[in-house]
């Protein structure tokens, strides 16, 4: 991790601060500020949650800080996909999410392996069997998402454990063979390719080792988002996944991000991902099924992320701090 530098800015400095919805935001904080172990983020959760004017709460409390580890800011999407599957195996439901196994270490089979051999068949893992690999795969890659039973009802799953291999991304893979410009590529492209190129579409979802397992998380309400890093539910559009190295969990982070569609937001720190690296890496929540999967899909914009640190920990970053 490259040593980051901190900026301390001013909340007039914010593109867009003053006409946010803060109500939306706070709630969100609040969502989740219970669960900050820190005795200066649980006192300032304490009053969050008594009913304060949110803009003067956040302008009052925090102190916005740019944290800056050498790499340009990349903001992308990411949502709760919807899958057709039953929890028996037969007709068109072939493909399994299978739970961890209690003897995996890592680093364990790649994703070619497994699904070579069938590694994990016969050991009663399988939670539920979809209709399609390819949404398999792209459940995979989002790491939780809610699966429509053929006998009627849903369940959700959530990320379990995953075979410790690296995460490759197939996206660009495609940009290197020379198939599509890296404008052109989405999910949608990606899945389309797969389902297009028979064996040789499978064999480019096997250059991503990475293999992810999966559990039941129905105690969640449907009307609930996914469970994030910090096992909360998350919100469309008000909860962004971050790297914990630089971006506490729980933080409140004011998100500038440009390109086609700006978006000027303050969001809540309450997920992350194996993609997400870095203290300007972003991914934003966009919500539950193929709307939300589209719109996800067309978020690859550079801007800037600031975080919003109780004024004592902020002040406790110097010397690092640049005035």
């Amino acid at each position: 991790m490259a040593n980051p530098t901190y900026q301390l800015l001013q909340f007039e400095t914010l593109r867009g601060w003053d006409v946010d919805d803060h109500q939306a935001a706070l709630d969100v904080y609040v969502s989740t500020c219970g669960d900050m172990d820190d005795p200066i983020w649980a006192s300032l959760c304490q009053f969050a949650k008594s009913g304060p004017d949110p803009k003067e709460f956040f302008e009052r409390f925090f102190t916005p800080v740019l944290i800056d580890d050498g790499k340009d800011a990349l903001f992308t999407g990411y949502f709760e996909p919807e899958l057709r599957g039953s929890r028996t195996r037969g007709g068109r439901y072939q493909y399994p999410l299978y739970r961890m196994p209690s003897d995996l270490s890592a680093p364990w089979l790649t994703r070619r392996e497994i699904e070579e051999t069938d590694a994990l068949g016969g050991q009663g893992l399988e939670i539920v069997w979809i209709d399609d690999p390819v949404d398999v795969f792209f459940l995979q890659v989002q790491g939780s998402g809610r699966v429509r039973l053929n006998t009627g009802g849903m369940i959700r799953v959530g990320y379990a454990g995953a075979n410790g291999r690296e995460y490759s991304s197939v996206g660009l893979e495609l940009v290197n063979r020379g198939e599509f410009q890296a404008h052109q590529v989405s999910a949608d492209v990606i899945r389309d390719w797969v389902r297009d190129n028979g064996d040789a579409g499978r064999e480019l979802l096997w250059i991503n080792d990475s293999y992810v397992f999966f559990r039941e998380v129905n105690e969640v309400p449907p009307d609930k988002g996914p469970l994030g890093a910090m096992n909360r539910s998350v919100t469309p559009m008000r909860t962004v996944a971050i790297d914990p190295a630089y971006v506490p969990y729980g933080a409140p982070v004011w998100i500038e991000k440009d390109g086609a569609d700006p978006l000027d937001r303050l969001m809540i720190a309450q997920d992350t991902g194996s993609a997400i690296r870095g203290a300007q890496r972003a991914d934003i929540f966009f919500g539950t099924g193929d709307l939300a999967g589209r719109e996800a899909g067309k978020i690859k914009d550079g801007g800037r992320m600031v975080v919003l640190m109780p004024i004592q920990a902020a002040y406790a970053m110097l010397p690092d701090i640049i005035e």
